[in-house]
């Protein structure tokens, strides 16, 4: 009983702080999280850029069909969703990051970091 009365007030006091600094707004409609473009990787801000730009494009896959599979995303008609490869500074191959956008033109931008297991949506 000591060591609970001891610990719980710094317990309580943790959990407080981490309530308190749980932005609500972090999380789009659909329940995805957000992330503002300054604050992604140089990398990936730099894909979207070339996206934005139209090309040209280092990697042979970007552009392709992403088909959602994973079912993560918001589901949309085939063809709807698109992927390009953010670079991973030392990786051998293509990495895990992505940004995979949404519509034609895109309008809707998402990124990821664990090779499609989440998604965060990509705000201005």
């Amino acid at each position: 009983m000591r060591l609970i009365s001891r610990f719980l007030p710094r317990f309580l006091l943790f959990v407080t702080a981490l309530l308190l600094s749980y932005n609500a707004s972090a999380f789009d409609s659909g329940g995805l999280r957000t992330v503002r473009i300054a604050d992604l990787p140089p990398e990936a801000q730099h894909t979207i850029l070339l996206i934005r730009q139209g090309g040209p494009f280092p990697y042979e896959k970007d552009g392709a069909l992403f088909g959602n599979y994973e079912k993560v995303l918001p589901r949309q008609k085939r063809g709807y969703y698109r992927e390009f490869t953010v670079k991973t500074p030392r990786a051998r191959n293509r990495g895990a990051r992505r940004i995979v956008t949404g519509g034609q033109p895109p309008h809707e931008y998402y990124y990821t970091d664990d090779h499609y297991r989440s998604f965060k949506r990509v705000t201005e």
